[in-house]
């Protein structure tokens, strides 16, 4: 009989059956030289597969185009030779008992001018930015926004091809599909641009012309938040109508599951209710969600940015609010790095044995 019997029920996501309610958060890693995974990566999920995960999402890894990447050692989705990396990726973590899904990824704003593969391209924004002394990215045009969203839905189709169980679409954190949804950041007088619910405009055409493309039965998660890397306070809704105004164009392009991209997920998301943004999610949509933030570790990750680690913490709290039905699955980051098997320590009740989180696990991330 395992421990916390609602961390380990099985799920359905779509038509994929996830054996438990544990998720592997996506941790950026630059362990690709080239763009290409290499057998390290794969023997690196395969370890979290072999040690109870349910579902492993990868770190991100960048659509076909100039100005995604800012890292020539952060993997692509789109090279012959990064894409023979990712089966063997695919293949490792299906021999190892899991499931996997890529996370697919443009950098947008966030990558500094210069960097990355192809140094020469700009880096893009929906609108470019343009606050004083913090100009950066030239603004997209109506036809390189129709390429990335093809890049997208390409990058998504090789994912089925491969064998991946489903994809995530990076929508959060300031990223590229984020600054669409941003007021600051998308000032755009077309058809992607104007009040929140036409700004899921880029979005939705990524999900839903990738639902048309891999079929009705291939799971399509996309990662949010609320909060950005510019500005940890601010929220994009600031309440549960605005919320749902955002949801509704996302959910009928064809989104199977909400990644809710908190920073704690014991944080209620608005006042005069305990329900953090995944709770709210599923209670306005209906549909599946996964919380995540400082799960099984009593600090976020912020601090392990400037050199200080974590202790184990218990995870009672975020198990009952699992079997309330809260959320659906849980994402688990920091500590799956630490603990390869974490999974399959807290599902025997060795949760006593867990390490903490010290500040070599981020640059070893093994």
């Amino acid at each position: 009989m395992s421990h916390f019997p609602a961390l380990f029920k099985p799920f359905t996501l779509n038509k994929l059956e996830i054996p438990n309610r544990i998720v592997m958060a996506p941790m950026t890693r630059s362990f690709s030289p080239d763009g290409i995974p290499t057998e390290d990566v794969a023997a690196y999920y395969r370890r979290r597969a072999e040690g109870g995960t349910g579902l492993i999402i990868t770190e991100g890894t960048t659509i076909n185009h100039g100005s995604a990447s800012g890292d020539p050692k952060i993997p692509n989705f789109h090279t012959a030779e990064a894409l023979a990396g990712w089966q063997r990726v695919v293949d490792e973590v299906h021999e190892g008992g899991g499931l996997i899904m890529p996370q697919i990824w443009h950098m947008g704003a966030m990558r500094p001018e210069g960097t990355g593969p192809s140094p020469e391209t700009r880096t893009v924004s929906p609108s470019g930015l343009k606050y004083p002394g913090k100009e950066t990215g030239v603004s997209l045009s109506k036809q390189e926004v129709e390429d990335i969203i093809d890049a997208y839905v390409s990058a998504a189709v090789s994912a089925k091809e491969l064998g991946f169980d489903g994809v995530q679409f990076h929508g959060a954190h300031g990223y590229l599909i984020d600054l669409f949804f941003w007021e600051g950041t998308n000032v755009r007088d077309d058809e992607f641009g104007g009040e929140l619910p036409e700004r899921t405009r880029f979005a939705s055409e990524i999900i839903s012309r990738t639902r048309a493309e891999v079929g009705d039965d291939f799971p399509l998660i996309l990662r949010f938040s609320q909060w950005k890397q510019q500005d940890f306070e601010h929220k994009m809704a600031t309440d549960p109508d605005q919320l749902k105004a955002f949801l509704e164009p996302l959910q009928a392009a064809g989104v199977d599951c909400f990644d809710c991209s908190t920073r704690r997920f014991w944080e209620p998301e608005f006042e005069g209710s305990e329900l953090n943004l995944a709770g709210w999610v599923k209670k306005l949509s209906g549909v599946p969600t996964i919380t995540v933030g400082s799960v099984g570790l009593d600090s976020d990750f912020i601090n392990a940015f400037v050199g200080e680690g974590a202790a184990a913490a218990p995870i009672d709290g975020l198990v009952q609010r699992l079997d309330d039905g809260e959320f659906d699955l849980v994402g688990v980051g920091r500590a799956l790095l630490a603990n390869p098997d974490w999974a399959n320590k807290v599902r025997d009740g060795h949760i006593g044995d867990l390490n903490a989180y010290s500040k070599e696990d981020l640059s070893r991330l093994t």
